[in-house]
């Protein structure tokens, strides 16, 4: 995608009631990453772009993976009511390619949630069609820092 079509995508999105998520760490590299709310309902996406273009001229698998794991993630804090959580386990199968361009689309939901761990599984798709289902397991933490940790 040209620097116009970007822009242009970018303005489709905001006039659909996506907002981007500020992030200054990784998500910021690989993003933006979009977030909306439909019937009560998380939504999160990121733009199929040049960046993500792996050898084959499609999306790139970890692009696809980090919008499941980052969106998994947001609505497991919102579903514990914690700040803080650590990705356990993320398994990921990939159905089909994104290409550059698509809008992939991730809708999170909580499996299980216990005083420590919460279960999510989430789908990404491009227009309704399945790119990739994900499932993964989140831990609470009490320091996101390594302030914490002693020395082994």
């Amino acid at each position: 995608m040209t620097d116009a079509a970007t822009d242009a995508a970018n303005a489709e999105l905001e006039a659909a009631g996506w907002s981007i998520m500020d992030d200054d760490g990784f998500i910021h590299f690989v993003g933006p990453m979009w977030h909306r709310v439909v019937a009560g309902i998380n939504e999160f996406a990121i733009l199929g772009q040049d960046k993500h273009r792996n050898r084959r001229g499609v999306v790139q698998g970890g692009a696809v993976m980090t919008l499941a794991d980052r969106s998994c993630g947001m609505a497991a804090r919102e579903a514990a009511g914690v700040e803080a959580l650590a990705t356990v386990q993320m398994d990921t199968y990939f159905v089909d390619a994104a290409r550059i361009g698509d809008l992939m689309i991730s809708r999170p939901k909580v499996v299980r949630a216990t005083k420590s761990l919460i279960f999510m599984s989430t789908e990404v798709s491009v227009n309704d069609h399945v790119v990739a289902t994900a499932h993964g397991v989140f831990k609470t933490v009490r320091d996101r820092t390594d302030a914490g940790r002693k020395n082994d």
